[in-house]
């Protein structure tokens, strides 16, 4: 397994729509992992949800999160990143639709905003970062 990768090392991985897992803290230290949607872009991490999540409230009390995105398939490259995580609930809009637009297609993801989904986005830049694939593996 090569380790130690940055997230230029990673290709395409960032760039695809895959679910990934944000692990917030509860009030009594346990993590909570929820199914987010995503992207990275500008240097950060930006997760849709809404505005009355759990993740939100965890968010504002404790800002220390992870971030989990792998692929299901070979060589089964993933990344992890912690850090301290923001919310944004100003003018959200146009990420909130890119984002959705990236899991759902142009027309249902515009849909799903028409709708009212989501309404906060959490803003991640990672202070560490653990990734890995098994590339050399799938060669052998």
């Amino acid at each position: 397994m090569r380790k130690d990768l940055s997230l230029e090392d990673l290709d395409d991985l960032l760039e695809r729509p895959l679910v990934a897992v944000l692990a917030t803290r509860r009030s009594d230290g346990s993590p909570l992992l929820s199914p987010v949607w995503h992207e990275y872009r500008d240097g950060a991490f930006h997760v849709t949800t809404s505005l009355h999540d759990v993740k939100v409230r965890h968010v504002r009390r404790d800002s220390r999160v992870s971030l989990l995105i792998y692929e299901p398939d070979p060589p089964w490259r993933g990344v992890e990143v912690r850090g301290e995580a923001t919310v944004d609930v100003e003018e959200t809009r146009d990420r909130v639709r890119r984002i959705a637009v990236r899991y759902l297609g142009e027309r249902a993801g515009t849909a799903y905003v028409g709708e009212g989904g989501s309404g906060a986005v959490l803003h991640l830049v990672p202070d560490e970062i653990r990734a890995w694939d098994f590339k050399d593996e799938m060669e052998r």
